[in-house]
Formats: C-alpha cells, structure tokens, sequence
C-alpha cells in the first residue's frame, strides 16, 4: 500500500496479518521448523515460544527406530554444512506414545509429521499409525529415501515410483498430505507435477543436495557416509530457482526452503510461489532462528505496509 502523492509505504493501521493456509491448515505465521533440525519440538520448549511460529515438522519417522549412520556424520562447509545422520528416529510407535502427548500440551501448536521408508508399504504403515494420532496437522511425505524394493532408486527421482508412493498413501491418509520433493532431478516441475496428479495437498521443496566432501590430508571422505545432504546458505537460490518452477508447474499451495536465515531470505521464496518456508540448517547456529525470522518477517511487512502476508505468494514481477 503506498500513498499516491509518494513512493513512501503508508504505515498501516494495526499489524499485518500474518496467517496463511496450507492444504487446509491455518498457520498462524509462513515461517515453520523444519524436519530433522528441530528434533521432536520438545527439546526447543525451554529455548523459544513454540507457539508464536507458523508449525514444526518432526524429524522423520519411520515404521521401527532407526539409530542412523556412525560418525562423522555431519560436517561444517562454506556457506553451509552436509549431514548424514541416517533418519535417525525412535520410530512412529513410540512418537505417538512418548513424544505426542506432550506436544499436545502447548497450546496453538501446529505438529506436522513427517514419514519415511524404505518401501511404500513402510510409509503407507506410519500413515496408518499417524491417522489415529490425536494432534497431527498434516504429513509430510519425505519422497527422498532410496526405495529398498527396487534396488535402492530414490522414490523423488523416478516418476513411476513417485506417483505410486503418492497415490498409496494418499489412499489411507486422512490428514492432509505434503509431499517433500527430491532436488537431485532433472525437471523439478515435472516431479511437482507427478505429486500433484498423485494426490498431493501441498508440496514442500527442496530436500538437501547430494554432495560430498574429502579429507586431502587422510585423502579419506569426511563423511562416514561417504556422500550426505547438502544444506544452509548455499543451495539458496538454486531452491528459489526450483521453487518459482513448481509454482509455475501446478497449483498446489507450496512450503519452499533451502538457506533460510532471515526475514529477507523469507520474503524471497514467497515472492518466488511459497505460500510458506520451512528453516532448517539456520537453527543449528541459532535456537532461536526460527521464532526470530518469524518476528522479522512480521517487522518487514510492516515497515513495507503489507497488510496481509499472504500478498507476497507469487509476486515476483518478471
């Protein structure tokens, strides 16, 4: 909103509106904790106040725990870090017996769980399992596992498996389900595409990039794992870049991410198609990114005298 006599923002009466919608779920800001760094919400109870950010996506979770990959399993680079912790997880069972009754507690908490597996019927079982689950929002569907049952191919990088992934646990979800699409493609619209005649209520992108990196003194990989995920800063426009495609390619609301580390980080995957952003490698550095980007980004539309912060989706002017 500007003044027609000025370039000037006219500053708005009360604050700006901060909620949006995804696949149906009200949130009441776009800013969410992503999956894998923020543990199961619990541990950051004493740290921020949980219910002043938009949602938190648990760490993956899995038909049986999982202890993940030895170590070294994560490692600092430039601009970001690369990790693989092997979806490490106390498994969906004892989630919903330990970690979701106390989530429960925190009131106007947004709990988003996110599956995994290593065949289609492992992810079809921890649906089952979250349908009952008093207090889960929505799935996330991590599409970026390898699928055991066809040699190891990731699910997020074949069409064919990715649709049949999608369909089947669609067909027994009764929550909202998100779909977390693979970046190591070739057409990453065409993969949004594949979730969405699927099934897919919404799409949160992009996962980590495979990366690598070597000692050159022990000539030895630095990962245990010899490859894991690249995360932080650096992969940031190449997920803004992604995430303009698939808002180009389908329809569906979409959860962008990839380097988040401020408020203006934030405004640029909204302006790119994100209706919301999920911050991941941020809250290694800082506990507290996630609630402070939130209060940045409610400052920023304020100060730029956006009324509603649901304007920015898509507003990138070509």
């Amino acid at each position: 909103m500007t003044d027609p006599q000025s370039s000037s923002p006219v500053k708005l009466e009360k604050g700006p509106d901060m909620r949006v919608t995804v696949a149906g779920i009200e949130l009441r800001s776009p800013v969410i904790a992503a999956s894998g760094t923020f543990g199961y919400g619990l541990e950051f109870d004493d740290v921020l106040s949980l219910d002043r950010i938009g949602a938190f996506v648990t760490k993956g979770l899995s038909r049986e725990p999982m202890a993940g990959n030895p170590s070294p399993r994560i490692i600092e680079t430039a601009a970001g870090m690369i990790n693989a912790i092997g979806l490490q997880n106390v498994g969906v069972r004892a989630f919903i017996a330990d970690k979701l009754p106390k989530l429960r507690r925190i009131k106007g908490l947004v709990t988003i769980a996110n599956v995994f597996g290593f065949t289609i019927e492992d992810c079809v079982e921890v649906t089952h399992a979250l349908n009952d689950a008093e207090g889960i929002a929505m799935i996330e569907l991590n599409a970026s596992c390898p699928n055991t049952s066809h040699g190891g191919m990731v699910f997020g990088t074949n069409h064919e498996l990715l649709f049949e992934l999608v369909s089947k646990t669609k067909a027994v979800s009764r929550l909202p389900l998100m779909v977390k699409l693979s970046p190591n493609v070739t057409s990453i619209g065409l993969m949004a595409r594949v979730a969405a005649d699927a099934g897919a209520d919404a799409l949160s992108l992009v996962n980590t990039f495979l990366s690598m990196a070597i000692d050159i003194e022990t000539r030895r990989p630095r990962i245990a794992n010899v490859t894991g995920g690249l995360s932080g800063p650096a992969i940031k426009p190449i997920a803004v870049r992604m995430v303009h495609e698939v808002a180009k390619a389908v329809t569906l609301p979409i959860v962008g991410m990839g380097g988040i580390l401020n408020e203006k980080d934030t405004v640029e995957f909204l302006l790119a198609g994100a209706t919301a952003v999920e911050v991941g490698t941020a809250s290694y550095a800082d506990p507290r990114a996630v609630e402070n980007i939130a209060t940045g980004l409610r400052k920023w539309c304020a100060r730029h005298a956006i009324e509603r912060v649901s304007e920015l989706t898509g507003a990138v002017v070509l």
